[in-house]
């Protein structure tokens, strides 16, 4: 069982950054990909980017690339997401997740079985 806390949300105005982390525990052996997925009011859960365990590659959904940055510690076992250049709708809570599967650029909800409880990001303009 993998357990996640995210953590860093908070409300920023339009422009500014934020850096999400989320620790990471319990028994990692198998996971293959880490990402972060967020959910707006009324809308799905998307996912934002993702960063394969063992080798680092990245993908970033079309929306935050060049603004969002996925990264790694695998000493203090912890995930970021740095956030620059925030617009109102990156509004939304911030989810990190963790899967067994890596297939690059599919973020699929479904593929992911270890989420955190989620951090509040509001970005006013």
């Amino acid at each position: 069982q993998v357990q996640l806390v995210e953590s860093g949300g908070g409300s920023v105005q339009a422009g500014g950054s934020l850096r999400l982390s989320c620790a990471v525990s319990g028994n990692t052996y198998g996971v293959r990909s880490m990402a972060w997925f967020r959910q707006a009011p009324g809308k799905e859960r998307e996912g934002v980017a993702h960063i394969h365990k063992q080798s680092g590659n990245t993908y970033y959904v079309n929306s935050v690339k060049g603004r969002f940055t996925i990264s790694q510690d695998n000493a203090k076992n912890t995930l970021y997401l740095q956030m620059n250049s925030l617009k109102p709708e990156d509004t939304a809570v911030y989810y990190c997740a963790t899967s067994v599967i890596f297939a690059f650029a599919i973020l699929s909800p479904q593929q992911y079985s270890s989420w955190g409880q989620g951090t509040q990001v509001t970005v006013s303009s």
